[in-house]
């Protein structure tokens, strides 16, 4: 059980590192096309890179039944789960508390939720392909203070 709550967090905490390269190599790269309507201002609901969490979602769905029903795969349920736990937080802050796509009234107090919420807003000073910075979700240097 410890092990698999270790390959849980590791997997939560790593992700971050794979959201901050998919975002800036892959996002902001072969897959420009799909990403490219969340750097712009529109009315809709959805947006063409809301497909990047299907795909997230997807892989994580997997990986948990794949870990569930293979007992030689037990791994990957911890592993599926870290994924979801990620997707969660990064829904959470990206989309409700950054973005408003659900309606609430939040005020950053603490100075790491100011700081990431900073460094996203100067991520979406830019409007293009190439140029942008701060790629991370939930971390962001504290250069953004």
């Amino acid at each position: 059980m410890l092990v698999g709550i270790l390959l849980w967090l590791g997997t939560f905490l790593g992700m971050e590192g794979v959201a901050w390269f998919t975002h800036k190599y892959i996002m902001h790269g072969i897959m420009w096309n799909w990403h490219e309507s969340h750097h712009v201002h529109h009315k809709n609901p959805l947006e063409k890179n809301d497909l990047f969490s299907v795909v997230f979602g997807i892989s994580s769905t997997l990986t948990i039944i794949v870990g569930a029903e293979s007992p030689a795969y037990w791994p990957l349920f911890y592993i599926g789960l870290g994924i979801a736990t990620y997707g969660i937080f990064y829904f959470i802050f990206h989309d409700i508390i950054v973005h408003r796509r659900v309606k609430i009234k939040y005020k950053a107090g603490s100075a790491y939720m100011k700081r990431i919420m900073k460094a996203h807003y100067v991520h979406h000073e830019v409007h293009t392909k190439k140029g942008a910075e701060a790629f991370g979700f939930l971390y962001a240097p504290k250069k953004y203070q």
